[in-house]
């Protein structure tokens, strides 16, 4: 210990000279050892010195916790440098989980009435990275008298350190409002850069400031006119933008001003407009400024010509040459597809092009937008961009690419040949790369259009001739040829080019794919019962059929050798029963599926195909998460309800079941969804559901539509809803009655898409099962 003292500057290039790990240690370790000792020692001169050495040990991420307290020793020093020190290392050794940051509250309290701005300002800094929620709820007083009488440079370190209060203690944020009412009258750009996120954080936080502060967006619009409409500044101005800084600030708070008020949103109309004609986009600044007004034009009640603007602005910045704006912008458009669609159409050929990009995260966010913009209109000449990208894109985007095309395909396709055609395509680009369900899917669409078997089979034979490389591909094809080998032979097929093929071909084809070291087992499982089945449709050889069959009875594989032993049993001991049990498989009818009656607003049934056609996309889409079509209703449209149903109308009210406990369905982006249930003593089988749905956040959201399907085992029909807007937490929520007959007291389950449009503007729709109905709701 009785070493001199080592300055920082010695330290640093002690620890630069270190050759080895272990000798940086080891110095590190010794001095470590020293400032330990004048710790204990107490040593004031050496104070500042061995603080400073510490930071630097912990920089350099050795533990250095022990100099805690000697951060307080020095923050409460009268001389300003020892202050300075001891504020530096609070902010770097200290935090909120550390029991010694509270030692602070007192001498922060002491430094923030200071008579230098010095002092306040580290005082101020301090707080506003450290405070915790304690040390704010007791030095916010202090915060807000140096807000209002404090010179200029120590005003915007407490504006800034009342932003830190507000995060951490919402309810400290009236103390605030009228000190910013005066505030935004300042003409200093950082006091009112400071000034306007401090608003902005409150109105995030609380109702009441917001409608308070809603009040000065005339005031707010008037200060972003006045930037957009000043000249060159060399204090404020970058890159001929004047303080682009203070811009965005403008728009983040007009935004969160405008949302849910129409009459705010009207007031800013024309000044959003004026920035975003007038502002340039040669360099970055004047880009950031354009986006942010671009999210402020579609967060709020903007006008649709406005919005329309906004679209194409996003439309230029994907000719940029910078990568990250043409990301941005993909982004951007991607949340809007659904409310501006036919304004983003204009662009559809610069989002095709942005698939040709070598960047992944390019051509990522334009696939996800390819995608999104595919219409019935449009969907062939998407189709075939698509395809084209699907054939050379890398290996990690043809999953996505392949499942969107097929969903796409799914829901727009003009025609049953159109479809099967493109799920062919993408089944013979992708490979492997389609989804588990590709499969089965394309299978039961070959099922269902009768019409075109003969031409169906004969392309996929075609195809599976000339690649037997691609899996999903092969087991199509070798179903099918199973399945209608037969029309193979057949010159039934007038569409397709007259190829003759026999017998012998289709065989030897099957054959290869057994044999082939490409097959997976599924694929050799569907050759061979596809060999079976040909075995009833083909006239020829059976006996060849009969000693492929039989060559796999003692294949390693246990599933293809069970399958063979099966097929030979069959041959030798059942003959007579094979025609029987290898028939084409039937048409699969509509009523024949489990289905589901879906039901829309008002009591709308979307139970069978001659029903009403009112909302038919909206009905189809439900249909298709059912999975199937659904049945036929019990009662059909228009009839009239039976005596007892109407006699039960009248009395549902009066006469009620026990109580049945209620449900929250679902709660999220500030919505919450509850069903309250009853179930009238003169008919047991019908329940009657209330579903209120409630605002748990500020702001109203708009457009709430509730979609519901049930088992076709059941009955149910939505009457109309309270309205469609569900107001903030101080409103009535929206209501809406579900009658559920169900006469087999069969397990309720209920499927349910809500879509609404939060303040935010941005449509969202949520697809949410329900199976943990209470048991009294259907017992």
């Amino acid at each position: 210990m009785g070493d001199p003292l080592v300055t920082l500057p010695e330290l640093i290039r002690g620890v630069r000279g270190a050759r080895t790990q272990a000798m940086e240690q080891e110095l590190v370790q010794r001095e470590c050892a020293r400032i330990r000792g004048a710790i204990r020692a107490g040593d004031p001169q050496a104070g500042t010195t061995n603080l400073t050495k510490l930071l630097y040990i912990h920089l350099l991420g050795y533990p250095a916790h022990f100099g805690q307290m000697e951060c307080l020793k020095l923050l409460a020093s009268p001389q300003f440098h020892q202050k300075r020190i001891g504020y530096l290392g609070a902010a770097l050794l200290l935090d909120e989980r550390q029991d010694a940051h509270l030692l602070l509250t007192n001498s922060i309290k002491n430094d923030l009435a200071h008579p230098s701005p010095c002092v306040q300002g580290l005082a101020l800094a301090c707080l506003g990275s450290l405070g915790s929620a304690g040390m704010c709820r007791d030095l916010a007083g202090e915060v807000q008298r140096l807000v209002r009488d404090a010179p200029a440079p120590v005003r915007r370190k407490a504006v800034a350190c009342a932003v830190h209060i507000v995060r951490k203690v919402p309810e400290l944020s009236d103390i605030f409002v009228p000190i910013c009412d005066r505030l935004l009258k300042e003409r200093s750009h950082g006091l009112l850069h400071g000034t306007l996120l401090l608003i902005t954080e409150m109105c995030e936080r609380s109702p009441d400031v917001l409608n308070h502060f809603r009040k000065a967006v005339p005031r707010v619009v008037e200060m972003l006119h006045n930037l957009e409409v000043s000249g060159y500044s060399l204090e404020h101005s970058i890159m001929g933008v004047s303080d682009p800084f203070l811009q965005v600030r403008v728009l983040r708070l007009l935004r969160v001003l405008g949302q849910g008020s129409e009459e705010a949103s009207e007031a800013m109309n024309d000044t959003l407009a004026q920035v975003a004609t007038n502002t340039e986009t040669s360099h970055n600044v004047g880009s950031a400024v354009l986006y942010e007004t671009v999210l402020t034009i579609t967060a709020v009640h903007s006008a649709p010509g406005l919005r329309v603007l906004a679209v194409n602005i996003l439309g230029r910045f994907l000719l940029s040459r910078d990568r990250n704006i043409r990301s941005v912008a993909l982004t951007s458009l991607l949340r809007l597809v659904h409310v501006e669609q036919s304004a983003l159409q204009r662009h559809r050929a610069t989002v095709l092009a942005c698939l040709r990009d070598p960047d992944p995260s390019i051509h990522r966010r334009a696939l996800d937008l390819s995608l999104a913009l595919m219409t019935g209109a449009n969907v062939r000449t998407m189709t075939q961009e698509l395809l084209g990208f699907l054939e050379t894109c890398p290996l990690a985007m043809k999953p996505p690419c392949a499942s969107g095309l097929l969903l796409a395909a799914e829901r727009f396709a003009p025609n049953k040949r159109w479809h099967i055609d493109t799920m062919l395509q993408v089944l013979t680009m992708a490979g492997s790369s389609v989804p588990d369900d590709a499969v089965s899917r394309l299978i039961q669409l070959i099922v269902e259009a009768g019409e075109l078997h003969p031409y169906i089979v004969r392309r996929l034979y075609g195809a599976l001739a000339r690649d037997i490389s691609q899996q999903p591909l092969v087991q199509v094809a070798t179903w099918c040829i199973g399945e209608y080998g037969d029309l193979l032979l057949a010159d039934s097929c007038e569409e397709a080019e007259p190829v003759q093929v026999e017998e012998g071909q289709v065989l030897a084809l099957l054959e290869r794919v057994l044999q082939s070291h490409l097959s997976l087992p599924p694929t050799r499982a569907l050759a061979l019962t596809a060999l079976m089945k040909l075995s009833t449709r083909l006239p020829g050889d059976i006996d060849r059929i009969r000693r492929i069959v039989s060559v796999f009875g003692s294949c390693h594989d246990i599933e293809l050798q069970q399958r063979a032993v099966e097929y030979n049993a069959l041959f030798r001991k059942y003959d007579h029963l094979r025609a029987s049990v290898l028939e084409k498989m039937p048409l699969v009818k509509a009523e024949e599926e489990e289905g589901a009656e879906v039901v829309a607003p008002g009591g709308q049934k979307g139970a069978s195909s001659s029903s009403t056609q009112e909302e038919p996309s909206q009905i189809a889409d439900l249909l298709d998460l059912l999975g199937g079509p659904p049945a036929a209703p019990l009662v059909p449209a228009g009839s009239d309800a039976p005596v007892a149903e109407s006699l039960l109308d009248l009395l549902e009210d009066v006469t009620t079941a026990p109580p049945i406990p209620p449900l929250t369905v679902w709660e999220g982006d500030g919505l919450r969804l509850d069903f309250a249930f009853q179930r009238p003593p003169a008919d047991p089988h019908l329940l009657l559901i209330t579903a209120s749905t409630s605002r748990t956040s500020p702001g109203t959201a708009s457009g709430f539509l509730l979609q519901a399907a049930v088992p076709k085992s059941l009955q149910l029909e939505l009457e109309a809803p309270s309205g469609t807007s569900v107001p903030g937490p101080d409103g009535a929520p929206l209501s809406q009655r579900l009658r559920v007959r169900n006469p087999g007291q069969a397990p309720l389950r209920m499927r349910l898409r809500v879509a609404y449009t939060p303040p935010a503007g941005v449509p969202v729709q949520e697809t949410l099962e329900i199976n943990d109905f209470p048991a009294a709701a259907w017992q």
